[in-house]
């Protein structure tokens, strides 16, 4: 027989355990391990899933593509990526919502408006249709699939587990963390990425499980690959602080550089989009012109890794190094405005090094007793444009410095990274996720109060204490009510219950002190119809919208624009204590206060 003091134990033991259980904390470090990890295999998966699809095309499955792209005949190279568009585009016209690639953008776009809910379904084709895309040829880069991979999976967790917004928001993070981890073998940029460029956020609530699952995915992806950096390269050094100058102008070439490789992306999309092709040819049309551009300089082909190794090993002619980059440009618009899957990060990371190849040989001809070497600006030049182009400087100087594993030039690359990111904001505005958000009509300009804005729907705010009166009430009825309201304002409504107006004594004019009209004069008659209104629909942003372009302290809440029937008001100070109330309790849930 058990003591009583025993059972006293263990009824403890059990509270204790019960307690744990119910942290949010601590359930989000151990899901975190769990998504972590399965991110890092999924990206294991993708990247091996591209190897093979490249060793069915082209016979290799090295990532120096261009090397054994050159060998093959002349009309395989042209008919490949044309091949490889052909099937992108049947699988995104039927398995993909929107008929179109998914990728970073999507993943921002699920963590701010969505609470971080997305689809494994959705995810899982996606990843296809980006392996098949690179695998084939196309100009674009594995990293971004690989984030929208591991996000859609982790998310998927959440959403099976049926976690809050908040976990859910955390644990998508956690899955962009061991996805970028993975790729680039990068646990301290991944947890970066992922707290500066989805999640939105340093709180250690949300960062711990981030970290965890960054050093979860950089483990599998080590155990797999095996642990060393992306990229050899040179020795390079900082030779003097008087090459500063040199370097803040590469930030700048870098800046300009990254706006003219979004805006041709832009152009692409549009001439693609007003071509009169159906939209599953047109990646196959898209292929067959980077198949063209391959035919002249192979080295634009594919993730592009080989290219960067031999800019950073300083094995590459001047005139070379300018055009290919101007080649890739062009490849990687053609590829992704024409419908093909994939990223833009690798891309990025070849036309900098390309840039800062050609800048770093001509900088040391000039001064060659101030210079670190071509190999230095090859160096910085990556961090320079990847960071203009994904619109985050922080974690991208961290990645540089993880995939190379060279220190040296620190101060170099956050000066050129600053002042390109700056160039990037001030002439262009945006990088180029938040662009293809607003293409898609979404502005994530204001972040997380953003999310607050459109998660709060006007039909649960509404008024019902509103003063109404019917079409027929007569004129001395009318003055009366407006004198004892406490608004000022009556709705008229219908029999039907639809609103017809509004009536205030302003808008009554002489009527409010015609007694002669008593007798003539109905609601009907003076009401000021199509007055404005919100559906219940609506969300706070449209709202505060609304209030601020017609000047109104109240607006009428009907159930829709088309059937118009009358449900209450709202007025900005309860919008305004709405929105604050959502926001305090958000930032408490965030931060586990």
């Amino acid at each position: 027989m058990v003591s009583a003091p025993t059972r006293f134990t263990y009824a403890r033991m059990l509270l204790r355990l019960r307690r744990l259980i119910r942290n949010d904390h601590l359930i989000l470090v151990v899901l975190s391990l769990v998504a972590g990890s399965v991110a890092g295999g999924a990206v294991v998966l993708f990247r091996e899933a591209i190897s093979f699809i490249q060793l069915g095309f082209y016979g290799s499955d090295s990532e120096r593509l261009f090397a054994d792209a050159a060998k093959l005949a002349w009309w395989k190279i042209l008919l490949i990526p044309a091949v490889g568009g052909l099937l992108v585009g049947g699988i995104v016209r039927f398995a993909l919502p929107g008929k179109r690639p998914h990728g970073v953008a999507d993943v921002i776009e699920a963590s701010a408006l969505r609470g971080g809910w997305m689809s494994s379904r959705v995810g899982l084709a996606a990843a296809v249709v980006s392996a098949i895309s690179i695998g084939s040829g196309a100009s674009v880069g594995r990293e971004g699939p690989a984030v929208h991979l591991g996000a859609s999976l982790a998310g998927w967790i959440g959403r099976r587990l049926h976690l809050t917004p908040s976990l859910t928001r955390t644990l998508l993070g956690c899955g962009v963390a061991s996805a970028v981890a993975a790729s680039f073998n990068a646990p301290i940029a991944g947890a970066l990425f992922a707290s500066e460029v989805v999640i939105g956020h340093y709180a250690l609530k949300a960062f711990a499980p981030i970290v965890i699952a960054s050093v979860a995915g950089t483990a599998i992806s080590q155990a797999w690959f095996g642990d060393f950096p992306a990229f050899s390269l040179a020795d390079t050094y900082l030779a003097s602080f008087w090459e500063f100058p040199a370097f803040a102008g590469l930030g700048v070439a870098a800046g300009v550089t990254a706006i003219l490789f979004m805006k041709a992306i832009e152009l692409a999309r549009r001439l693609a989009e007003e071509t009169p092709v159906p939209a599953w040819l047109k990646p196959a049309g898209a292929g067959l012109m980077v198949g063209s551009i391959g035919l002249v300089f192979p080295r634009v082909m594919g993730v592009g890794y080989g290219v960067t190794e031999q800019a950073l090993l300083v094995t590459l002619p001047l005139v070379l190094l300018i055009v290919l980059a101007l080649a890739k440009i062009l490849a990687t618009a053609l590829s992704i405005g024409g419908g093909f899957g994939g990223g833009v990060f690798s891309p990025s990371l070849v036309i900098g090094a390309l840039l800062g190849g050609a800048y770093g040989i001509v900088a040391t001809s000039i001064f060659p007793e101030y210079s670190s070497g071509p190999a230095a600006y090859t160096v910085v030049g990556m961090g320079a444009m990847a960071a203009a182009v994904l619109g985050a400087p922080i974690s991208t100087t961290l990645i540089i410095f993880e995939m190379t594993g060279d220190y040296a030039l620190t101060l170099a690359v956050m000066v050129a990274v600053v002042i390109a990111s700056e160039i990037t904001q001030q002439f262009h505005g945006r990088s180029f996720f938040a662009i293809q958000l607003r293409q898609r009509g979404i502005d994530l300009k204001g972040g997380f109060e953003t999310e607050i804005m459109h998660s709060i729907k006007v039909g649960g705010m509404v008024n019902r204490d509103s003063e109404l009166v019917t079409l027929d009430v007569g004129l001395p009825d009318l003055r009366k009510m407006l004198q004892s309201s406490r608004t000022g304002e009556l709705f008229v409504i219908r029999d039907s219950g639809e609103l017809y107006g509004t009536i205030t004594l302003a808008g009554l004019s002489e009527l409010a002190f015609d007694a002669a009209a008593d007798d003539l004069i109905r609601a009907g008659d003076c009401a000021q119809t199509q007055p404005f209104v919100l559906s219940e629909d609506d969300d706070l942003e449209a709202a505060l919208s609304l209030l601020a372009e017609t000047g109104e302290d109240r607006i009428a809440v009907v159930e829709n624009t088309e059937s118009m029937v009358f449900k209450g008001c709202v007025t900005e100070a309860e919008i305004m204590a709405a929105y604050n109330k959502a926001l305090l309790e958000s930032r408490h849930e965030e931060h586990g206060i």
